[in-house]
């Protein structure tokens, strides 16, 4: 009963689906109207999972019995167009043939998200969504507690970030600091001890910083934008600088999203899981 069969791209009811790889208006139409995207058939899952609520779903004609369960049991419409419809509409070929528009629920504090959290991963300025991605799915699948974001960094529920996550944004617990310049104070007052991640030659390594530090003790790494790394400022507020030893060859560090996932197995085990 919820099936509604489109046949024209610009019909107003399909409008939360437009152009989805236009970053500039996905912010402005996804910010509007309070609501995020989520494509394929396991990512729209794990959504419903969450207890997002459905504003609507978009499937193509070839897998529209993908879905039918959800289509048969969400009070939101669920839209079935052909491909060249969904092409047209979002703006590249549809190859999950599934897509779900979902509303946004507001961030906890950064507060709420540090009461019980012992390690957590800080991310300023990242810019790259996938990378966002990459983190939070490696900080989910490898026992990192929470996550905490720079103002300027990109949103973990972006689609793109949404889908290299495979979902993982949807239940890892995050926040986002309002204040750049002064926001480490909070994590500071907390208790928690501000590892730098940089490669910088008098960072020691992780795993014996962790060492050093205790098992016990309350751990926020540091990880900064994909070109520069940290900021000077907020290296400057660390407690320590530390890195992922490199072999040499003529490699001093790795991708960001590569040192996430070292870094957030290197939490996890000195925390004793």
């Amino acid at each position: 009963m919820n099936a509604v069969e489109i046949c024209d791209p610009s019909d107003e009811r399909l409008a939360d689906y437009v152009r989805l790889r236009d970053v500039n208006l996905r912010k402005s139409l996804e910010a509007e109207h309070g609501l995020f995207m989520a494509e394929g058939e396991k990512v729209i899952r794990r959504a419903l999972r969450a207890g997002f609520e459905p504003r609507s779903l978009l499937l193509t004609e070839r897998r529209r019995q993908v879905l039918a369960d959800i289509v048969a049991s969400v009070d939101a419409p669920a839209y079935i167009v052909s491909e060249d419809v969904a092409k047209a509409l979002v703006g590249f070929d549809l190859h999950r043939g599934a897509l779900a528009s979902l509303r946004r629920r507001p961030l906890p504090s950064p507060e709420t998200v540090l009461r019980d959290a012992r390690r957590v991963i800080v991310l300023e300025d990242i810019v790259d969504h996938t990378n966002v991605g990459a983190i939070f799915r490696s900080a989910a699948g490898l026992g990192v507690d929470a996550l905490l974001l720079a103002p300027r960094c990109v949103d973990p529920l972006y689609r793109r970030s949404v889908k290299v996550s495979m979902g993982a944004v949807f239940t890892q617990p995050y926040s986002r600091l309002d204040d750049w310049r002064g926001g480490l104070g909070l994590l500071r007052e907390r208790g928690f001890e501000l590892l730098a991640l940089t490669p910088g030659p008098d960072s020691a390594p992780l795993a014996e910083a962790l060492d050093d530090i205790g098992r016990g003790q309350r751990v926020a790494l540091l990880l900064g934008s994909e070109g520069d790394g940290l900021s000077s400022r907020w290296l400057g507020q660390a407690d320590r600088a530390v890195r992922i030893p490199m072999a040499g060859r003529d490699v001093d560090s790795l991708n960001v999203t590569a040192a996430a996932a070292i870094a957030c197995y290197e939490l996890a085990r000195g925390a004793g899981r």
